[in-house]
């Protein structure tokens, strides 16, 4: 049976967001567990072609050359040089002739050179992606998948296309390139909303990310420019609407061949009025026509923005159209995200607090053992505990509830000699609300327990407070076990709530001065961000942002393209 289109599906779900079964998945894709057969595979790859990123906008060397002769600026001084060839003077058509020239290649040039940079560039991405096809693993060309191909992927492996996944254990993918969060998502084979956005859909895998930890077994959706990125790509690819400088570059080229046009046809008219004779008077207005035009302002407007583009070439940009140089210098909003751009992009530790919101050794010491005895993904927040403390000492480990995402918590069961409490313990890290609900009880700053509920409105009061200033909040909890030897996710009950870890991921350390500089420049910054309000805010104001709007990406997407251009 010959595959289907995924773009002609039935269900206009699956397409959207395969917010189906992964069973669902295989059947509107021809495709098995097994994964394809060989006569599939070949009917798909005429179908779909390759998986590849080629550019809709590429424009040949004739196109490219084209596009700096076809602007009324030039087709004036060609006219000119045609004329002035025409009635004898080619020495003023050869100087025409050669300012033309020097401006055009001096554009194409540098455009073509930016061109072949990119495609070299794109040249150098090339890997291959484990596969099975007839019940056999083999590896293949990322090039050479299509839909309905059934994939392997592990840790440190890009995910080659946009793909459901079938199977998982342990899988944390990186999508920081889609969708800015720098900490990796935990994924899990499983339907979702069809509404659900990118950065939701757990069980949906997208080109351009890469997994960071764990195993997973996916089914390929959709590949090239059909994928998430490729529409990025797409869209960023189009032809771009002309810029202030080229539209008025245009407009004064227009109004020179009409004020010339005019004047010619005027002074001809004139002489032609007073009976002069008509090859004097058809040879004067020609020779005012060509005075009229300004023969090395095409020229100088090209050496001067190439000059642009080879200082941008010097730090290590490319230009690969001229005009945006100026666009460049007239700027005055930029937009910006905010992880890893205006902050460092890395996770550190703000404090570990107790109920009181007071430092706590005791909280900390609980969380670094925690993070240096969890053998599950080694994410970030683990390693700013483990640099915090990076040896608790005095501890053994017993046992651990891996995370996961129904419970987002952490446990580990240790035998602490240190504690006070006699033989194991079981110590629990995640999600604040996640922590509370297995705790029955509280620490006092005191080392005494009260029960939780006379002090859980003050616990959440505060957490509240801390998120505002833009903090990642996670709760720590403790349980005896004396007689353990083993632990479940059933144990984690009767827990006592310890105190809370505060997360940051503080400003870069020029971000402040990037910032006012650009405000000496007049140039208003604008930062776009997944992360939630609070935190941006923060950080607006950490860089020197006084009175930061902020949009949330949820606002941002519901907001007509009229309403996104006034924010």
């Amino acid at each position: 049976m010959p595959l289907r289109n995924p773009k002609a599906l039935p269900n206009p779900t699956l397409d959207s967001s395969w917010a189906a079964a992964s069973e669902a998945v295989l059947i509107a894709l021809n495709s098995a567990p097994t994964g394809l057969t060989e006569a599939a595979v070949l009917e798909a790859r005429r179908r779909y072609g390759l998986n590849t990123m080629t550019s809709r906008s590429h424009r040949s060397d004739a196109a490219l050359l084209w596009a700096q002769v076809a602007s009324p600026m030039m087709l004036m001084l060609a006219s000119a040089a045609v004329v002035s060839l025409a009635v004898g003077s080619s020495t003023d058509a050869a100087i025409i002739v050669a300012i033309v020239v020097l401006s055009v290649l001096i554009g194409f040039s540098q455009e073509r050179a930016a061109a072949h940079a990119v495609a070299r560039l794109m040249a150098r991405v090339a890997v291959n992606t484990v596969v099975v096809r007839e019940g056999r693993e083999r590896e293949i060309p990322i090039a050479d998948l299509v839909p309905g191909y059934i994939v392997r992927l592990r840790a440190g492996h890009l995910v080659p296309a946009d793909a459901a996944l079938l199977s998982s254990t342990a899988l944390h993918v990186d999508e920081a390139a889609l969708t800015g969060e720098s900490l990796p998502t935990e994924k899990r084979a499983g339907p979702v909303p069809s509404d659900t956005p990118l950065a939701g859909r757990l069980g949906s895998l997208w080109f351009g990310t890469h997994v960071v930890s764990g195993i997973a077994t996916a089914v390929i959706v959709k590949t090239g420019a059909e994928t998430a990125f490729g529409a990025i790509a797409a869209r960023l690819n189009t032809a771009p609407p002309p810029s202030d400088f080229q539209r008025g570059i245009s407009a004064f080229g227009a109004l020179l061949v009409k004020v010339t046009t005019a004047l010619v046809f005027a002074i001809f008219a004139a002489n032609m009025y007073f009976h002069r004779p008509f090859l004097e008077s058809f040879l004067f207005a020609v020779a005012l026509a060509v005075g009229l035009v300004p023969e090395l302002l095409p020229a100088i407007v090209g050496v001067t923005l190439a000059a642009g583009a080879r200082r941008m070439a010097k730090r290590g940009v490319i230009v690969k159209r001229l005009a945006v140089i100026e666009n460049f210098g007239s700027m005055n909003v930029l937009c910006s995200d905010k992880t890893g751009t205006l902050t460092e992009g890395k996770v550190q530790l703000n404090g570990a607090l107790d109920v009181s919101g007071a430092p706590s050794t005791p909280v900390l010491r609980y969380a670094a053992i925690n993070a240096a005895f969890e053998t599950g993904f080694s994410n970030p927040i683990d390693a700013a505990l483990r640099a915090a403390l990076p040896n608790p000492g005095g501890v053994s480990r017993l046992g651990e509830v891996p995370y996961d995402f129904i419970r987002r918590r952490l446990s580990v069961l240790v035998n602490d000699l240190d504690s006070a409490s006699v033989g194991a313990v079981l110590v629990t890290k995640g999600a604040l609300r996640d922590v509370l609900a297995v705790c029955t009880h509280a620490r006092l700053p005191d080392g005494g327990s009260v029960p939780l509920s006379s002090l859980e409105s003050s616990v959440l009061e505060r957490f509240h407070a801390m998120s505002e200033q833009g903090l990642r909040v996670l709760g720590v909890a403790t349980r005896s076990m004396p007689t353990a030897t083993g632990v479940a996710a059933a144990d984690e009950a009767g827990m006592t709530f310890e105190g809370f870890l505060a997360f940051a991921d503080p400003p870069r350390p020029d971000a402040a001065a990037l910032v006012a500089e650009l405000r000496a420049l007049e140039i208003r910054l604008q930062i776009i961000t997944g992360d939630n309000a609070a935190v941006a805010t923060r950080v607006a104001r950490a860089v020197g942002i006084p009175s930061p709007v902020v949009v949330t990406g949820q606002a941002l997407h519901a907001l007509s393209e009229a309403a996104s251009s006034r924010r």
